[in-house]
């Protein structure tokens, strides 16, 4: 997905934000709302990492656990940076990448993933994660979970309004109000997936060369799978693209909107990446 692209989903983000702004507060609201938009994009360019990082109560490494030493011979090899390495007391295995670019990047892994992943599994996960990073995907993903949790909170406050404002909302503006209520948070969702989905492929494409094997990321996708389905993951849903697979695929609501392509084709392309000799 080209920057123009990003951008301009970015600002549809936006948009929707001041649209239920509107709804909540009519140009008050929307004023607030854009306030409220300008505070969270620079917020989410400077400390949106550090704020998923936080939610999650992720610790950093230390320079010789085998998942940090794992990423420093990968992203030598890669040439970026040496990101900051941490861990989330979560049993799925999982892993994210979040930063504003490639030298203040953060690579977060799960313990189930530090636990039950062989090396080369394991160094296809991360490779995917440095994919993330090396194609600056880390910022624009940290924001969208931004936004989109903020409009998700925005649309639940919607339901207080709905009360507060009474007979004010008759007619078309009712029918106005109740829209937004119900598909502005259906619009950030599929603009995330939008975001999300094509970035994953590109990825995965990064990290099988790096790793040196695309069956490393293949075999390890094919485990993310079957775990993500049967150890549930407590978290906010705004942040499930940021995952190299949902951590919420187990749940009714996130596969109407996943934010990544099917697993399985996934694996089939990182299959036929290796018969070809990648």
């Amino acid at each position: 997905m080209s920057g123009f692209k990003t951008m301009a989903l970015l600002a549809i983000l936006t948009f929707i934000f001041l649209f239920i702004g509107g709804a909540i507060g009519g140009q008050v609201g929307m004023m607030v709302a854009l306030l409220m938009a300008g505070v969270i994009n620079f917020v989410s360019y400077f400390y949106s990492d550090k704020l998923v990082l936080k939610s999650y109560k992720a610790r950093q490494l230390p320079p010789d656990h085998r998942v940090t030493l794992l990423v420093e011979q990968l992203a030598h090899k890669a040439g970026l940076p040496m990101p900051k390495v941490y861990i989330i007391d979560k049993d799925q295995p999982n892993a994210f990448a979040t930063g504003r670019n490639p030298k203040n990047a953060a690579v977060a892994v799960t313990r189930g993933l530090a636990n039950n992943m062989t090396d080369n599994e394991l160094s296809g996960v991360l490779a995917h994660e440095l994919g993330h990073v090396n194609n600056r995907d880390i910022l624009i993903g940290t924001i969208a979970a931004t936004f989109a949790g903020a409009i998700s909170y925005l649309a639940w406050a919607m339901r207080f309004g709905a009360g507060s404002r009474g007979g004010s909302n008759q007619g078309g503006n009712l029918i106005f109000f109740i829209l937004a209520l119900i598909l502005a948070p259906i619009a950030a969702s599929l603009i995330r997936m939008a975001i999300s989905r094509t970035r994953e492929y590109k990825a995965d494409h990064y990290g099988a060369k790096l790793s040196g094997n695309p069956l490393y990321l293949s075999n390890a996708l094919s485990k993310l799978e079957n775990w993500s389905k049967q150890i549930p993951m407590s978290g906010n849903q705004a942040t499930s693209h940021m995952f190299i697979v949902n951590p919420f695929s187990g749940k009714a609501f996130s596969n109407m909107f996943s934010t990544h392509p099917p697993t399985e084709e996934r694996i089939r392309r990182l299959k036929e990446m290796a018969n070809n000799g990648f």
